[in-house]
This record gives structure tokens, sequence and C-alpha cells, in this order.
């Protein structure tokens, strides 16, 4: 029962992100930052128990924004020479590049994350 709730949220906010989208362009960019993944994620591990697996979870997902910012830049920058759906997937390789090295890159050079 617990992962219909997760699904009902994540489906919630994709029905406003659509709906809002037939509305205009600037509601559609800002919903996403609305914390619904980072809701269900917390509810997820919190559901656990560990205050401390929460807390990791809380700085997993911060040290995901730059990443996110590497997505939105490289769409940004490939829509004007690209079908959309080429530079959705630009933004998306972009994005696992830059997660991979805010994840990885620590431990390549023997730093703790």
């Amino acid at each position: 029962m617990d992962i219909l709730w997760k699904a009902l949220i994540g489906g919630i906010v994709t029905a406003l992100i659509v709906w809002a989208s037939k509305r205009g362009d600037i509601l559609p960019g800002i919903l996403p930052l609305a914390p619904t993944f980072a809701v269900i994620a917390l509810i997820a591990v919190g559901s656990k128990g560990t205050d401390e697996g929460f807390r990791t979870t809380c700085l997993a997902g911060a040290k995901t924004i730059p990443a996110y910012l590497v997505f939105l830049g490289a769409c940004y920058l490939l829509i004007g020479r690209v079908d959309y759906r080429l530079a959705i997937l630009g933004g998306l390789a972009a994005w696992l590049v830059a997660a991979l090295v805010i994840f990885l890159g620590p431990r390549a050079i023997g730093m703790s994350s």
C-alpha cells in the first residue's frame, strides 16, 4: 500500500505539470522544483526508522542540485541545435556525467564522500 501512495504523489505532480504546460511556459519549469521525489525518497527511508539514513538521504539529494543545473543548462543550450527530444536526451547524458563526477569523483581521488 505504501508504494501506491508514492505513485499517487508522482502521478499528481506529473498531471499538474502537463496541465500547467497548456497554460504557459513558466509554471511547468517551476513545478519540478517542488520536492516531490525527495518527499517520496524521504518517506521510504524514514519508514526504516533510522535518523542517520534520513540525514544521508537529505545530503545525497542536496548533492544532486548541481547535476540538475547541468541538465537544465545542457537542454537550454541544445534546443536551438537539435529537436527537443534530443535536447532532453543530451541533458540526461550531461546529468549522468555530472552525477557520476559528484558521487564517484571524490572516491577516485581518494576523498570520502
